[in-house]
């Protein structure tokens, strides 16, 4: 129909209504035979109100309904479309049960559309069986595509709600936990129990999608093809959390049954045995307390073969500072300084200070690793980690609270013995510097005291100098060092009183030599200052088995610099290079 068309057939309609005429069906059939539904709708309705005996009236109703439920969203307006599909079904059972042949006769012009050639006769007519198969052929088709499109809503909504669903869960997880390592190793039965019912729900969620994607197929042009787009949950903190538009063409989705799955497979076979082997081996480390404890013997080398670096390998995957091992490094260094300590108990009567010194060193080193383990282990580290460690702990400390009680036992131990074998060591050190005769401290530096003035030290062999107890007669003295640091060598020697006054004491030097043995000494202390172009010096020759032999002063023409002893004949050669004088090993006859 033309526009003009149908301007005029409002403006018949109108006037009709006005004057309380009826509108005729021929005219609203102008606009139905074109399928102009939208404009002829309103009509029909007004017709079909007044008029309930026309089946072609009925026919055309249920064409109306039937195509508006084609315009449908299938899935946005579903409740629309299976109501409109039901009117339509409604409509066509009055025409199926009011045509009748009395009507095509009389209507014939109206069911044109089925106007067929006879296969038998050849000739065109309309047949009510025909009109009567197509409309309950429709009747079906409507009923069959209303069940898939409350299907396929079904199914989508479905998928949407259990996504949905899956999405809170994940998000509820990962507020739990700060990272993924940490949702991990706090692994417990409920988590796994989470990850499972994030993996069910999230396959149920594909498999509705599926499910609507088949029932969809049924359905023909529906204005939808979605596909599922799957996102990999790599960063656990900040993934996973966008919710998802199934109503797009791409459908993008986290892949939460691959996180949990995978998450559950590293709790499964990583994490739990990995549990089990932190309980283990800090049983074993607790055996060897023991056997330290009750039979009083060393037990590094058992912690020597206790090392598994493999179960540290393992946790530095999830920590990057595993408290289980902070916490054995702490018990086994403890072990150690304790077994430090039985193994150097029998030294400890030793007079040796080097030895001394080198035992307490040891153990002050372990002590400070002790110490830094211990620092490491703060409250707030113990409280932040033993939620990540909750069933080593518990297996074997208890509860978190005794595991701090017994790091700060450990680390006021250390403290309190760094302390007592620092003073040691201090002392220890203090000693070396100084020979022990009697009462008299001899110093082993170059440092003068009231009584001594060292001229000479040769490390960890013998020390020369000047005896200043008696300023009126002063000596010179020799002394073999030891490592206890008493006397093993020693000789007093006079000197010129002349040359070794008051005045004349800052002026002393001295040269010695030493046989390799270390049997015989030769000290020659002289002043550096000549008195009437003569250096005053005096020689001693001292034996380690008897002390001094003798000591023979002279009065030399230079300032000597070296000691040479003659193998063959044990003659003394003084000298400085250029000048030279030889006393035969009797200590006579300087020539």
């Amino acid at each position: 129909m033309t526009k003009i068309g149908l301007i005029q057939f409002l403006f018949v309609f109108l006037i009709s209504a006005a004057f309380g005429q009826k509108v005729k069906y021929k005219d609203i059939y102008a606009l139905l035979s074109t399928k102009q539904f939208d404009q002829a709708e309103p009509f029909l309705k007004q017709y079909l109100r007044e008029t309930q005996d026309n089946p072609n009236a009925f026919l055309f109703m249920g064409n109306i309904y039937q195509d508006k439920a084609s315009r449908n969203d299938i899935l946005k307006q579903t409740s629309l479309a299976i109501a409109n599909m039901d009117s339509a079904r409604a409509y066509y059972d009055k025409a199926y049960k009011a045509l009748d042949e009395r009507e095509l006769r009389k209507n014939k012009e109206y069911y044109e559309s089925y106007n067929r050639r006879d296969l038998r006769t050849g000739e065109f007519g309309v047949k009510l069986s025909d009109i009567h198969f197509d409309i309950g052929k429709r009747v079906e088709a409507l009923k069959e595509r209303a069940d898939n499109i409350r299907m396929a809503h079904y199914f989508f909504a479905l998928a949407g709600t259990t996504y949905e669903r899956s999405n809170a869960l994940f998000i509820s997880i990962q507020k739990k936990y700060p990272s993924l390592n940490q949702l991990l190793l706090r692994a417990d039965k409920q988590t796994l129990q989470d990850l499972s019912t994030l993996s069910v729900r999230f396959d149920s969620c594909v498999k509705a999608f599926d499910n609507y994607k088949t029932t969809l197929s049924t359905l023909g042009r529906t204005g939808y093809s979605q596909k599922i787009a799957l996102a990999d949950v790599v960063d656990f903190r900040k993934d996973g959390v966008e919710p998802a538009d199934f109503y797009q063409d791409e459908v993008k989705l986290w892949d939460y049954k691959k996180f949990a799955e995978t998450s559950r497979e590293v709790i499964g076979k990583e994490i739990i045995p990995m549990r089990e082997n932190l309980v283990t081996y800090d049983r074993e480390i607790n055996k060897l307390r023991q056997k330290l404890a009750s039979d009083s013997v060393s037990v590094r080398n058992d912690l020597t073969g206790l090392v598994d670096r493999l179960l540290y390998d393992q946790l530095k995957k999830f920590d990057a500072e595993p408290l289980p091992m902070l916490l054995f490094a702490l018990k086994t260094t403890d072990l150690e300084y304790r077994s430090a300590l039985l193994e150097h108990k029998p030294l400890r009567d030793s007079a040796d200070f080097h030895l001394q010194i080198r035992l307490l060193k040891r153990e002050l080193a372990l002590l400070s690793r002790l110490d830094s383990t211990a620092n490491l282990l703060s409250d707030q580290k113990l409280s932040e980690k033993s939620l990540d460690y909750a069933d080593f702990i518990d297996n074997t400390y208890s509860n978190a609270s005794v595991l701090k009680s017994y790091v700060h036992t450990l680390r006021d131990f250390g403290n309190r013995e760094q302390k007592s074998k620092s003073d040691l060591l201090a002392g220890y050190v203090e000693s070396l510097r100084w020979m022990l005769d009697g009462a008299d401290s001899i110093p082993l530096t170059l440092q003068t005291t009231a009584s001594f003035k060292p001229l000479m030290i040769s490390p960890e062999k013998f020390t020369v100098g000047l005896s200043l107890k008696d300023t009126s007669q002063v000596q010179g003295y020799f002394y073999t060092i030891a490592p206890s640091r008493k006397p093993q060598v020693k000789a007093y020697f006079p000197l010129d009183k002349k040359s070794f006054n008051t005045t004349g004491i800052p002026n002393a030097n001295a040269v010695a030599y030493s046989d390799a043995a270390g049997e015989i000494h030769y000290v020659l202390i002289y002043s550096t200052t000549p008195i009437n172009e003569k250096y005053s010096a005096t020689l001693a020759k001292i034996y380690r088995s008897d002390g001094l032999a003798w000591s023979v002063h002279q009065f030399l023409a230079f300032a000597p610099t070296e000691l040479v002893v003659s193998a063959a004949t044990g003659e003394v050669v003084i000298g400085n290079g250029k000048e030279q004088v030889v006393v035969d090993k009797s200590g006579r006859g300087a020539k």
